[in-house]
């Protein structure tokens, strides 16, 4: 008697399909739970970062993985609700100024930030240039996916995809090499 293994973690073609196929209605489930639309996107590519870890998800057939990113897509957002609800978020600009003129300037901080910045650039290297540039547009400038997406004439799902492809190999390098930051 022969068994055939299956394979246990979906690979990223598996993925990208299950994103195609299924981010749209996940947006639309997760949207009439949080209160904005860039809160939706974030847990919508935790859902999907969390379906690319899944060790079950490419065991089970179409309808059972619909099941189970609306059940993730559910409990990410429960997570969300008890984040906002337990600690409120309160504006500390007016407190930002006071920290960085005297922590920040500290001769021993600009030193662990300077050797912190070094280390990021020596990661983001290896990095292809892509990657390096829908960091670039994410976090440098601050724009969102569907702005990323016009700008790097991409569809939105490819250009969330590749922001958490990007976001876990830089992850990768980090945890590779024993660099996991404290702060």
């Amino acid at each position: 008697m022969q068994y055939v293994k299956r394979q246990l973690t979906p690979d990223a073609s598996q993925i990208d399909e299950l994103y195609r196929n299924h981010a749209h209605t996940i947006l639309r489930y997760v949207r009439k739970q949080v209160g904005s639309l860039e809160d939706a996107e974030d847990i919508v590519l935790e859902v999907f970062t969390a379906a690319l870890e899944s060790q079950m998800l490419a065991g089970l057939k179409e309808q059972e993985q619909l099941a189970w990113l609306h059940r993730v897509a559910s409990n990410k957002c429960i997570d969300h609700h008890r984040r906002t609800t337990r600690k409120p978020a309160v504006s500390l600009e007016p407190l930002i100024e006071n920290i960085y003129d005297e922590d920040e300037r500290a001769p021993d901080k600009i030193a662990v930030r300077q050797e912190e910045y070094i280390l990021l650039h020596k990661h983001l290297a290896v990095l292809t240039e892509q990657q390096k540039e829908v960091l670039r547009l994410k976090f440098g400038h601050n724009l969102r996916s569907p702005e990323i997406a016009r700008r790097l004439n991409k569809s939105e799902s490819a250009v969330r995809m590749m922001l958490a492809r990007t976001l876990n190999a830089l992850r990768d390098i980090y945890t590779r090499n024993g660099e996991r930051r404290e702060h």
